[in-house]
């Protein structure tokens, strides 16, 4: 009857496992479906937002453009109709040198207006760039500070024991000084009177000082994690710096080159070469069946993710190399690279954090694998 009863109960275990895995494989699938909808939208878009915005100036400059030169040649078009003279002449003339100077003179504030375009975005980006590098170094110094601020609060608690004891131990050898304290002023023996009370002192005071000396190395400690901090921040955005530079050597020809005619009948493939999406479909497809043997498994993965993220980074360092270098392409598809190595490098710094963290977290979990009490097999004995 209890084989019965537990078998019913491993039985409707078994279900509800995979039901919950039926569930997360759903969500998984459903996730990968508006990844790839964001990617393909995406795709349709323009590449990027200064390249849309320059497009639509130069199409509203185009239009402005348009409608000048029809208003002039209506002008020109009813001047001549009429009789035409000396003062015609002149007239068409000073006309003529009046559209020149309004021309140059829509052209210089076309140019003054981009400076300052440029300017704005530029500052725009620059503050942008501040306050993620500031977020940044905050979110770096983080758990240095409060690691600092658990030592100091630690070291406080220990001074307030330390006096604790110290007035425990004055008060004990205060009973005594009662009756050797009027024999010291008798005898005029200052080391026979208090003695509680200086006992009290002497301890109180070696205690202060030791906690000035932890609290100083503590300090010390933060000071130096601080700027190891800094310069990691500032490491990471020099190299996204030299993301966004890459691209910048190769000179464009200041006009369209026209393509080499295809030999008809050549069918052109792609099947063979580097396909990302492939290596990356390998890799979502192997995320979803993953199922560790135990959370040291995961946690040795979570360790591996920084390397991971550097070799795809450096996979797309070297296509935005390659690209602006080598392939047949415009700068834009170089930049575009670039800028996918600078988002995924700084990735990177997140996974680097993402292992002290589970240690942190996971730290009673973790000891029992790494340092088991009385071996392996006797730890067993708590495993519920």
């Amino acid at each position: 009857m209890a084989g019965g009863r537990s078998g019913a109960s491993f039985g409707k275990a078994g279900t509800a496992r995979q039901r919950a895995g039926q569930a997360v494989g759903r969500l998984a699938s459903g996730r990968a479906g508006q990844v790839q909808a964001l990617r393909a939208q995406a795709k349709t878009q323009t590449p990027t937002r200064s390249a849309a915005r320059t497009a639509a100036v130069q199409a509203r400059r185009q239009v402005a453009d348009t409608r000048r030169a029809a208003k002039a040649a209506d002008r020109a078009a009813s001047a001549s109709a009429k009789a035409r003279g000396p003062a015609a002449h002149t007239l068409a003339k000073t006309m003529g040198k009046a559209a020149a100077v309004r021309d140059k003179a829509v052209g210089a504030a076309r140019s003054i207006r981009d400076r300052n375009s440029r300017r704005a975005v530029a500052n725009g980006r620059t503050g942008v760039q501040e306050a993620a590098h500031r977020k940044r170094v905050a979110a770096l110094k983080a758990p240095a500070q409060k690691a600092a601020r658990r030592a100091l609060r630690r070291s406080a608690a220990r001074f307030q024991a330390r006096r604790a004891a110290s007035a425990m131990l004055g008060a004990m050898l205060g009973v005594l000084g009662m009756v050797t304290t009027p024999i010291g002023r008798k005898l005029r023996w200052g080391w026979l009177m208090f003695p509680g009370r200086r006992l009290y002192q002497y301890l109180v005071d070696r205690a202060r000082a030791e906690r000035e000396e932890r609290d100083a190395e503590i300090r010390a400690q933060l000071e130096a994690d601080e700027k190891a901090a800094e310069e990691q921040a500032e490491t990471e955005r020099d190299q996204d710096t030299e993301g966004d530079r890459l691209g910048d050597r190769a000179t464009r020809p200041t006009k369209n080159v026209p393509a080499p005619p295809a030999s008809q009948g050549v069918a052109v493939s792609n099947a063979s070469g580097f396909r990302f999406e492939e290596l990356a479909a390998e890799m979502e497809q192997a995320a979803q069946q993953y199922e560790p043997e135990s959370a040291m498994e995961i946690l040795a993965m979570i360790e591996g993710l920084p390397e991971a993220l550097t070799s795809i980074a450096a996979v797309m360092q070297i296509l935005a190399e390659r690209s602006d270098t080598e392939f047949p392409l415009e700068k834009v598809v170089a930049d575009g690279f670039a800028d996918i190595y600078g988002a995924i490098n700084s990735a990177v710094a997140v996974a680097e954090d993402l292992g002290p963290a589970f240690r942190e977290a996971h730290e009673a979990d973790i000891a029992r694998h790494e340092d088991p009490r009385n071996g392996p097999e006797a730890e067993k004995g708590w495993n519920v």
